[in-house]
């Protein structure tokens, strides 16, 4: 299995100044600061649009910047970028198997790209098969499988040279939920290995499980950076008070009374949201005012509510 870089001496495998990207008058990412490091998992998150991609793109080495400064594994991508994606494992947001071939066969071709000796191929491939866990389907064609096992499937190729730094573009957009979960699994132990993960996502919960630090993009702009539990204390209360009501005018009396109450709140789709440190008081306290809601759940914040208090939006455009 892939190892920890070791030939950065604890320095940012990647970092960027003021890196900007534009498509003719189109600003996709404006001027934005960030540092991965050694065998953390770090996170780009935002809506479709945000910049992600972009940014993705110029750290792999396969879009310019148009501006800033962007260093990778401490080279720079305009005059290496041949050697630093010799080193780089890449999972684009499509996948792009060879579906006529082989499980198996994949990986010999795939390998063959980075100079590797089949006997290399073949063993590093016998290892990725297991932590894939498609040991079984070693010998079927890409074409039929689930969508599931192709993404385990192309993660585990983009792993065959032994990267010292993983892309991951999207990972699990359009999968159920039992394969995202089992893909997170296949990641976590990744991050586990010491192996450093760039990825991008849209996904608060995937952002919340697998990353140690992120990034909150909104117009290709950071809004805020730290780990998830420093973004919920940062901009967050403890609790959420989700409300869904029969009728409007209980939901505007609702939105009087956490007014009232000195209480954040912001009204997503068909329900409003109270932030409060104490959801169940708040409950309380909004019912000996008068608000009778359809619905009504307190939960702990998460990252979904540190996006809207931060972009005041709902998630995909």
């Amino acid at each position: 299995m892939p190892t920890p870089d070791s030939t950065t001496d604890g320095a940012p495998l990647v970092t960027a100044t003021g890196l900007t990207k534009r498509f003719g008058d189109f600003v996709a990412v404006d001027g934005i600061d960030f540092e991965v490091r050694p065998g953390e998992v770090f996170g780009l998150l935002g809506p479709n649009g945000a910049g992600k991609t972009s940014t993705m793109r110029m750290v792999a080495c396969v879009s310019p910047a148009s501006g800033g400064a962007l260093r990778v594994l401490g080279q720079d991508p305009a005059t290496a970028g041949p050697a630093i994606r010799s080193r780089l494992g890449v999972v684009a947001q499509e996948d792009n198997l060879d579906t006529e071939l082989s499980v198996f066969d994949n990986f010999i071709i795939y390998g063959r790209y980075f100079g590797m000796r089949r006997s290399e191929i073949a063993a590093r491939a016998e290892e990725l098969l297991d932590f894939a866990q498609l040991t079984d389907r070693r010998d079927d064609r890409v074409d039929p499988l689930s969508g599931g096992m192709k993404r385990r499937r192309t993660i585990a190729r983009s792993l065959i040279n032994s990267p010292d730094m993983v892309l991951l573009d999207e990972p699990t957009t359009g999968l159920d939920p039992q394969a995202r979960q089992l893909l997170w699994d296949r990641l976590y132990g990744l991050k586990r290995q010491g192996v450093t993960l760039l990825l991008t996502t849209h996904y608060m919960d995937e952002a919340e499980q697998l990353c140690d630090r992120l990034v909150v993009m909104d117009d290709g702009r950071i809004v805020d950076e730290g780990s998830p539990r420093q973004l919920i204390e940062r901009h967050v209360t403890d609790e959420v008070v989700e409300l869904r009501f029969a009728d409007d005018a209980n939901q505007v009396t609702a939105t009087a009374v956490a007014t009232e109450l000195g209480l954040r709140h912001e009204t997503v789709a068909d329900r409003i949201l109270i932030y409060a440190d104490d959801g169940n008081a708040t409950r309380r306290a909004l019912v000996d005012r008068g608000v009778t809601a359809a619905t009504a759940l307190t939960r702990r914040s998460s990252l979904e509510d540190v996006f809207l208090a931060l972009t005041g939006r709902t998630l995909v455009d």
